[in-house]
């Protein structure tokens, strides 16, 4: 039995700790919020228990699934028949299917075509190993023309991405499509699910668990240093506080590892300080009405500085309307020290344009979050870019959301690199 400490109680560091455990380790997750969760954690939006950032679930998401059916919750999974809006110049259109795609006025008949192939053909890919040094613009702008990409992913790209926009891995954006696409009921409908009661009830069940069979959760419990003798780790320091360690499993986000594991190697520290990170100001409305029939509406309009909305109330039941609105951004950007009043005005504001029926005593609660390190920024060749999980200090394992490449964060990547590391512990 080796002594396991985890650095991150998200959903990554829980799962890590319960596969430590399962395997007979001692387990001793570390957290420096009050709360387990991490991304996924769960906050009163006027009486209603929400994710800070919205979730769902693909029918891809195998290990998502084999977890829950291990802590006796598979029965809490949901599917739910869900849509795509488009709204560009004005005005709303449906997206994401055959019939949608051929309606659509913004595209010539050509277009059409190649775009529809474009999907269909990304779907029945196995991998993207051979676009992993391709940049997505090259990619999409190959299969439906440079104007299709000007008008319908440029808007999408700069401004979730910025100055980074025209530098996006190809295999990225492929693994996006590829998952929401095989994620159908049928090719008419799209289908996506939720576990009921929210992810709260997977962190729940995990802590549960973990804290069942002995192992120690301390929240509100920073790292401030990983401890390493001879070329091996000994513990993780919180403060005046040590806890030794056999092995340690970090899932804190890359920015912090070379502050926190001061003996990593000149190349270790140059390749996790090479790892850029986009921030969000996620903006959560709890509304009395709905703002549009659709979960997701990507958004390309001069007049919105947000790539789009996300509906969340169409997924997941919630009695009022649940809307995301996030802002990608550095964290230098001007508009990230904004206070909350004015992202709550201009929020409201972008969804009076997609509703004007939309009132102002229609507003029941509202929430901002801020992250800082959100969204790992993919250029071509980025596989080759992240150091080995395994660093080069005996019995101490790194990985964030940036290593669920060429996937994006979900909880099923969290869970699947959580059950590999926690494998690895001697």
């Amino acid at each position: 039995m080796s002594r396991v400490v985890v650095i991150g109680a998200g959903a990554m560091g829980l799962a890590a700790a319960y596969y430590a455990q399962k395997r007979g380790h001692q387990v001793t997750v570390l957290e420096a919020a009050p709360e387990a969760g991490g991304m996924a954690a769960h906050f009163d939006l006027g009486g209603l228990s929400i994710e800070r950032y919205y979730h769902f679930v693909c029918k891809a998401d195998r290990a998502t699934f084999d977890l829950l059916a291990e802590l006796g919750i598979g029965d809490k999974m949901r599917w739910v028949a869900t849509s795509m809006g488009y709204y560009i110049d004005g005005a709303l259109y449906p997206w994401g299917d055959p019939i949608s795609l051929l309606k659509f006025p913004k595209l010539s008949l050509i277009e059409k075509l190649r775009y529809g192939a474009m999907m269909f053909f990304s779907t029945k890919r196995r991998s993207g190993r051979r676009l992993e040094t391709v940049a997505a613009k090259d990619w999409i702008t190959r299969w439906c023309g440079r104007a299709v990409y000007e008008r319908l992913w440029a808007p999408l790209f700069r401004l979730k991405f910025f100055e980074y926009a025209d530098n996006i891995s190809a295999a990225w954006i492929w693994t996006r499509i590829k998952r929401l696409g095989t994620s159908r009921r049928s090719m008419m409908q799209e289908e996506l699910g939720y576990i009921e009661g929210g992810s709260q009830t997977l962190v729940d069940a995990l802590t549960r668990v973990i804290e069942a069979k002995g192992g120690v959760l301390r929240l509100g419990t920073a790292a401030t240093c990983v401890t390493v003798e001879n070329g091996a780790v000994t513990g993780v320091s919180a403060g005046a506080e040590h806890f030794p360690a056999d092995a340690v499993i970090s899932t804190m986000p890359t920015p912090h590892v070379t502050r926190i594991v001061p003996a990593l190697t000149d190349d270790e520290r140059a390749r996790y300080d090479a790892i850029v990170n986009i921030g969000v100001v996620c903006v959560v409305f709890r509304l009395k009405r709905s703002v549009t029939p659709h979960f997701w509406v990507n958004i390309v309009d001069e007049r919105f500085e947000i790539p789009g909305i996300v509906e969340f109330s169409n997924l997941r039941p919630t009695g009022d309307t649940v809307v995301y609105i996030p802002y990608y951004m550095s964290v230098t950007h001007p508009k990230f020290a904004r206070d909350d009043a004015a992202f709550r005005a201009e929020g409201l504001g972008y969804l009076k344009l997609l509703n004007p029926a939309l009132r102002e005593d229609d507003v029941v609660a509202f929430y901002v979050g801020r992250l800082r390190h959100a969204q790992p920024v993919c250029p071509p060749g980025f596989a080759a870019m992240l150091p080995p999980i395994e660093t080069s200090i005996r019995g101490l394992q790194i990985a964030d959301t940036c290593f669920y490449y060429p996937e994006d964060r979900g909880i099923s990547e969290s869970v699947r690199l959580a059950r590999m590391m926690a494998e690895r512990v001697p």
